[in-house]
């Protein structure tokens, strides 16, 4: 995830995330789905993996529930521990597959597709088996994340603008690698001081291969919807967002 000169993009980009990326997240319904999720976990408190600048965190912590984070960029971090309430949740610096944090909670959620930046198979596999250990009993892990276009051959490329501060233009060009199960962002930024670039690479998983690392780690499917605010998981569904719990 590095930029022009070897400048890792979150050095910079932790401050324009939240303008960038305000439209393509539904943070109202992921939050209210995930306070319903705490509930139901029991209402103890509740981690988030890559808890980034707070957009989930802030506002379910503002509803009274106990948030933790982890998160490997201290840019990032410091850009939640800048708004109102974020020096009051704890955050453990490091890679959310991997990083041990102290206690159990009723609920560990990753959102925005954060989980696919785990860039193997087996580091996804990892996760789920450290989601497991610091999971209470009866708790749940909640992700969501894309369902690839399977009906699709060979190699695919999708670009988008994505809106940015005044004075700047975003462009984004997806790279997609079927055989690989990758895609990379590759994000040109243009503004004032010239032009910049960074890159961002992800591994996709089809559901039925998240339910089997479930499995392995001894979580069980819960349930499965077509996103934040619900509606049936169906084939023609090109998200989803799914629940796993840790028997009691």
């Amino acid at each position: 995830m590095a930029g022009a000169g070897g400048l890792r993009y979150d050095d910079w980009v932790a401050e324009f995330y939240d303008s960038w990326f305000a439209d393509w997240f539904d943070s109202a319904g992921t939050v209210d789905r995930l306070a319903e999720l705490a509930t139901l976990a029991g209402g103890g408190p509740v981690l988030e993996l890559g808890i980034g600048t707070g957009r989930v965190a802030l506002p379910l912590a503002r509803r009274g529930v106990e948030v933790h984070g982890v998160d490997a960029s201290e840019a990032m971090v410091a850009r939640l521990r800048a708004k109102e309430g974020g020096d009051a949740i704890p955050v453990t610096i490091g890679d959310f597959g991997d990083v041990e944090v102290p206690g159990r909670f009723s609920l560990v959620f990753v959102t925005a597709g954060t989980f696919f930046e785990l860039p193997r198979q087996e580091a996804q596999v990892r996760c789920f088996a450290n989601v497991a250990r610091c999971l209470a009993p009866g708790g749940l892990f909640v992700l969501d994340g894309p369902v690839p276009d399977t009906g699709r051959h060979g190699d695919e490329a999708t670009m988008r603008i994505v809106r940015g501060e005044s004075g700047q233009l975003v462009v984004r060009f997806a790279e997609v690698d079927r055989a690989h199960q990758r895609y990379v962002s590759h994000y040109a930024v243009l503004g004032e001081g010239g032009v910049r670039t960074f890159s961002v690479p992800f591994r996709y998983a089809l559901p039925a291969e998240l339910d089997l690392m479930a499995t392995m780690a001894g979580l069980r499917l819960r349930e499965r919807t077509a996103g934040w605010r619900g509606g049936r998981f169906t084939s023609a569904s090109d998200e989803h967002v799914s629940v796993y719990a840790l028997p009691p």
